[in-house]
């Protein structure tokens, strides 16, 4: 319905507009309507610096003003050109021609004003459809509740009239965005809905080392932010959050984002879904590890069958507390991280163990399925590892670290 009410809007005044105006100023306007739709993204990549200028720093922002902005400038531009061009044609048939002449003048430029001004009504039906299209399909997936703003709702309440219309059909026509512009919408609209899908996010491959970023660990262990997720906010709400904010307003890690994501859209909303992720799935190796006490404890049994039940109690208090934190990371680039291990060396018997822990890194390597681990910094270490399934065992000094894949 309100797509036909903004049809019968747009075309009624713009024909009595043209009407009016005569079919000169009318006639520029088209043509300022046609070169503006063409030349808007293109040309509105070379203002984009403008806005830092001004303070706009939020790409998504820019992006999306860039164009728009270009595009009524031109129409503007137009628009002032038409006004000589008419002025001197008025002043001809006022003051050079006869009374008939102007009579026949007037109403053949009224006439057809009057028809391209509906022309041009319909070509702003059609620009104003497709940037409804654009803005609805990501907003229609992130309607939260009836609390959002009243321009929210009514440009969702367009958005699915253009659907029940069919006049979708004719925005898609001159849509030419990329697939990664929908697949982006589709991958928040998942994860705004099913906000326990978050915790799936953090384990992709290709997220991994986003997640280590500062920003996104501080927002990861803020339970206000937990809190507002698992009640599903209105959007608007989470997007204003300070911490929020502060990954919005950093260019460089929205580029970043955007870099690792971009190409693993598909791929990644298929994880999300199914938790199996058919790009790396074949890759073994790769995602988070959490370490398994039991399991390593049961490798040391098998080392020493004949260990002493209380030197195997000593043992266990030690790596309950010791590995309490204890995870490992491998990335798509080969980078990896140990996360918070103790000295990786089974203490002796006797030998006062030390609480400390640390964070390693390195770089893991595949040949045919044998893995390896070279742990870098002050002592480069090499260690073998193997997987199994859902488990992933590293072998140390004496002792065979075990952990579980993160699901």
């Amino acid at each position: 319905m309100t797509i036909w009410l903004l049809a019968l809007a747009l075309l009624a005044s713009l024909a009595g507009l043209g009407y009016r105006q005569g079919v000169i100023r009318v006639a520029f306007s088209l043509v300022g309507i046609l070169v503006g739709a063409l030349l808007a993204v293109p040309a509105g990549n070379l203002i984009k610096p403008l806005f830092a200028v001004v303070g706009v720093k939020n790409p998504l922002l820019v992006w999306l003003l860039a164009p728009i902005i270009f595009f009524l400038f031109i129409s503007i531009a137009f628009k002032l050109a038409a006004l000589p061009m008419h002025l001197k044609v008025e002043m001809y048939y006022k003051h050079r021609s006869g009374d008939l002449q102007l009579a026949l003048w007037e109403r053949i430029s009224r006439r057809l004003g009057l028809c391209l001004g509906l022309l041009n009504g319909l070509l702003y039906l059609i620009l104003i459809s497709f940037l409804i299209y654009l803005l609805s399909y990501w907003t229609v997936q992130v309607a939260g509740s009836e609390n959002e703003p009243r321009s929210v709702r009514i440009l969702n309440q367009m958005g699915w009239d253009l659907q029940n219309t069919g006049f979708a059909k004719v925005a898609r026509a001159i849509d030419r965005m990329p697939q990664t512009y929908y697949e982006a919408a589709d991958l928040t609209g998942i994860l705004y809905n099913t906000p326990l899908a978050e915790a799936r996010l953090v384990r992709y491959p290709v997220v991994l080392e986003l997640a280590e970023q500062p920003e996104f660990q501080e927002l990861a262990h803020d339970n206000i932010f937990t809190e507002m997720r698992l009640q599903k906010k209105e959007i608007r709400t989470i997007i204003d959050y300070p911490k929020v904010q502060t990954i919005l307003q950093n260019p460089a890690l929205l580029q970043s984002i955007w870099a690792a994501l971009a190409p693993n859209f598909k791929d990644l909303s298929v994880y999300l879904e199914t938790g199996k992720s058919p790009e790396y799935g074949s890759e073994k190796l790769l995602g988070c590890w959490s370490f398994n006490v039991n399991a390593a404890l049961s490798r040391i049994l098998q080392a020493k069958p004949d260990i002493s039940a209380s030197e195997m109690r000593k043992t266990k208090r030690w790596m309950v507390f010791a590995f309490a934190g204890a995870s490992f990371v491998a990335m798509p680039d080969h980078r990896m991280i140990l996360k918070e291990v103790p000295t990786l060396v089974l203490p002796a018997p006797g030998v006062a163990t030390s609480s400390t822990t640390e964070t390693l890194q390195g770089r893991w390597g595949n040949l045919d399925g044998k893995y390896q681990i070279t742990l870098s910094g002050g002592t480069r270490r090499e260690l073998p590892a193997a997987v199994d399934g859902e488990r992933l065992t590293i072998k140390a000094e004496g002792l065979d670290l075990v952990f579980d894949h993160a699901n």
